[in-house]
């Protein structure tokens, strides 16, 4: 799972060897400290070696619980706005995943003739 938060970007997969626990991987230095706001302590590792610099392990539920948190405490209208002043290369790379995925929307639209209703979502802003 990919969580992208206005300060932090993160990566979340099972353990492999502990089912109820996850590994939880970021790319940039500080990323899986601002993510886990819930007060409780992490360990970081660094491994130069990997695709994710910096790991940590939590349970599963305490995950959980984060994200949570993190969605109650939404305050802003627009993602991608709501990026610190001074984080440019977040809000760049961020933009990147969007267009990406806005380029996907498109693929998919045109695969599938969506949307079948055009009333479907018309006023909507999401």
């Amino acid at each position: 799972m990919w969580v992208f938060n206005n300060n932090s970007f993160v990566s979340a997969v099972e353990h492999r060897s502990d089912p109820s626990m996850l590994v939880v991987r970021a790319r940039a230095e500080g990323d899986l400290e601002r993510f886990f706001i819930d007060g409780e302590k992490i360990t970081v590792e660094v491994h130069p070696e990997r695709d994710y610099l910096f790991r940590t392990i939590v349970e599963k539920s305490r995950f959980a619980k984060v994200l949570v948190q993190h969605a109650l405490g939404i305050s802003y209208p627009n993602f991608k706005g709501s990026i610190a002043n001074g984080d440019e290369d977040r809000h760049d790379a961020y933009l990147n995943v969007w267009s990406a995925m806005y380029t996907f929307q498109r693929w998919m639209s045109e695969k599938t003739k969506w949307p079948k209703n055009p009333k479907h979502g018309a006023k909507g802003t999401a």
